[in-house]
């Protein structure tokens, strides 16, 4: 069963909206596309600082020619309109049952069969590091790769943030910004593909991909980042929510 038409003509729709869109606010500077995996489906792992961060990885994605299938809350398919556009395009809901969740797991292995990309955010939300660097992250992308054995493509990207910071309420057009995106080799997780499914193995996979995703992002900005990953339990900071540094947003 490969992508339906039905999916494939609500994302031309959909791409033929927001295409001219992105490539009028910003423009591309985009590095070794030719590392998306072409022969399967995959695991896409980027890092994450604003909420147009999907349309970025998606526009990347869908002009290489890869359907971009993305992990979105359960909630967001009951938006009107969103939802819609959600369902058809073929966007995978992630509910908190176990029942939800094997569904999701499924249709995550289904994308994958398909020669999809599934995206999966391994910090699981937009990050709370300062410095905008990779933070401690959530173990969804590594389970999902151990449990299927798709690889696990990581990549940067920069410049977004510039035209819709994080928790930002309207977008700064001007001057024109750059998407500069930057695909890396898979991880290499063989050698926990023996190992016990354990809360050990899979954070100790998530710190791997998490490195390789820093790693690119270092790369793309010409920076070293932090020695220490950015943990917001320790910071006793939320993990989700706009109101988790108050006075970091009032300055943005």
């Amino acid at each position: 069963m490969g992508e339906t038409g039905t999916s494939r003509a609500a994302f031309g729709v959909l791409a033929g909206i927001l295409r001219p869109v992105m490539n009028l606010l910003m423009s591309k500077q985009w590095t070794d596309a030719q590392k998306l995996p072409r022969d399967s489906g995959f695991i896409l792992c980027p890092n994450h600082v604003t909420e147009i961060d999907p349309v970025v990885v998606g526009h990347f994605l869908y002009n290489n020619k890869v359907m971009p299938h993305f992990l979105a809350k359960a909630s967001l398919f009951k938006v009107p309109v969103l939802g819609g556009a959600l369902r058809a395009t073929g966007q995978i809901p992630v509910e908190r049952t176990t029942a939800g969740a094997n569904r999701s797991l499924e249709a995550a292995q289904q994308a994958i069969a398909d020669g999809g990309g599934v995206i999966v955010y391994p910090e699981g939300t937009l990050t709370r590091d300062p410095g905008m660097w990779p933070m401690k992250g959530r173990t969804g992308a590594a389970r999902l790769a151990l449990q299927t054995g798709a690889p696990v493509v990581p990549m940067a990207h920069w410049g977004a943030h510039e035209v819709f910071p994080r928790y930002a309420r309207r977008l700064y057009l001007f001057p024109r910004k750059t998407s500069r995106v930057i695909v890396g080799d898979p991880v290499d997780l063989s050698d926990f593909r023996d190992r016990p499914v354990t809360r050990d193995t899979l954070n100790e996979a998530t710190d791997r991909i998490l490195d390789a995703v820093t790693a690119l992002l270092a790369e793309l900005r010409g920076e070293q980042p932090p020695a220490e990953r950015w943990d917001p339990a320790a910071k006793r900071q939320k993990r989700t929510g706009r109101d988790f540094d108050a006075a970091e947003e009032d300055n943005a």
